[in-house]
């Protein structure tokens, strides 16, 4: 028999960091590489200083990701293991279901950070 998780920490705030680091990554990204070639370009140096932020902000982003993604996933085996869907209406299963959302929320959002962070690996110039 599991025990029941305090209601207290059945919130929906556990759906929101994975697209909250993600937003904040897209948008350091843009801005980083948009000031970068507005201002500062340099046709000795290129854009490898705004590169190689955009890189190190972008491990750093999936780190969190990833600290979010792991308290997701202890949420998600709260209690006795049971397979998807977390339909039942006791409080455990609600508890397990908004694990199990905000772990999707978060592979999504891992996903969509390297997917802006390949623009490294590709963008060598301003123009």
């Amino acid at each position: 028999m599991s025990k029941t998780p305090p209601e207290a920490r059945n919130r929906l705030w556990a759906l929101i960091p994975g697209p909250i680091i993600w937003a904040a990554h897209f948008l350091f990204s843009y801005a980083v590489g948009a000031l970068w070639c507005a201002n500062f370009v340099d046709p000795s140096v290129g854009t490898n200083p705004a590169r190689i932020v955009i890189a190190v902000v972008t491990l750093v982003a999936l780190a969190l990701i990833a600290l979010a993604a792991r308290h997701s996933l202890r949420r998600e085996r709260y209690g006795e293991l049971a397979a998807p869907p977390h339909d039942d209406v006791a409080a455990a299963s609600r508890h397990r279901f908004l694990g199990f959302a905000s772990l999707l929320l978060n592979a999504l959002a891992a996903i969509a950070i390297l997917f802006t962070g390949l623009s490294v690996l590709f963008i060598r110039t301003c123009s």
